[in-house]
């Protein structure tokens, strides 16, 4: 009986699709190991890697690549040998890619954005969402400035999050809860959100699928249904699709024991 339970504890987590971005392999605030324990856990018919996969910029300032962000890809490749279909849309810290849409690579298809269609016959855009950020667009040597800044608050991150394990308390994302509580911040969120929303309504897609701001989401913008996967840096999220459609987020580090925080939209 006690192997039995033992078994069952270790199958994978089955879903149709899943969508992660923001991992910024390359970059020393990722959290890797977080996302191989997901990979290595979870199957689907369709992995979307939605953009800031491979963090160039920081690479070109302090080139950095352990082990674990080498497994990360080798986890991906054996997906998409194996079976799994990956979809590759690139963001703007990996910007380099866009230059191969429509190409394939080692069974990755990679494209600047499609549509995904839900099991529920719902269609999702998907996107990076950098095109409707204003500083990325528009200032670029700012959004780099402000890149900076996030990096070394996240270095921060690290320490404080070090001394919480230490103490027996769970993860906890500093970055995350100043940027939240920032009025600005707050601001921005919004209009990124209402512009990726109209875009989505304005393509004649049920909803959208993106990443960008580093904050997990599932929600309704007038017809549309606004997800963002969120990141492998803060907050550790994926947004998947069940068998019968539905979408829901998870909180891969506030997991115990393969449980899952769980999100789910309406």
């Amino acid at each position: 009986m006690k192997a039995e339970v033992q078994e069952k504890a270790s199958e994978p987590h089955r879903f149709r699709t899943i969508w992660i971005s923001d991992v910024h392999l390359g970059f020393r605030g990722c959290s890797a190991n977080f996302l191989l324990d997901f990979l290595r856990k979870s199957e689907c018919e369709t992995l979307y890697l939605v953009g800031d996969i491979i963090d160039v910029w920081a690479m070109k300032k302090r080139p950095y690549w352990p082990q674990a962000h080498n497994n990360v890809i080798r986890t991906i490749l054996g997906k998409a040998k194996h079976g799994t279909r990956v979809v590759y849309v690139p963001g703007n810290h990996d910007e380099l890619v866009r230059d191969f849409d429509g190409m394939h690579f080692g069974n990755i298809e990679i494209t600047n954005m499609t549509t995904h269609v839900r099991a529920d016959g719902q269609r999702m855009l998907v996107l990076h969402g950098d095109q409707f950020d204003t500083v990325v667009q528009y200032s670029k040597w700012l959004a780099v400035v402000g890149s900076a800044m996030y990096d070394w608050l996240l270095r921060l991150n690290i320490i404080v999050n070090f001394v919480r394990r230490k103490l027996g308390f769970p993860y906890w994302s500093l970055a995350a809860f100043l940027k939240h509580k920032v009025k600005n911040a707050v601001q921005y969120i919004g209009k990124f959100e209402e512009a990726v929303a109209f875009e989505a309504g304005r393509q004649g897609v049920d909803g959208v699928v993106c990443g960008h701001i580093h904050r997990a989401e599932i929600t309704r913008i007038g017809d549309v249904t606004y997800c963002n996967c969120g990141d492998w840096v803060e907050s550790c999220t994926a947004l998947v699709e069940h068998f019968d459609g539905s979408l829901e987020l998870l909180h891969w580090s506030d997991r115990q024991d393969g449980a899952l925080s769980l999100k789910a939209v309406a």
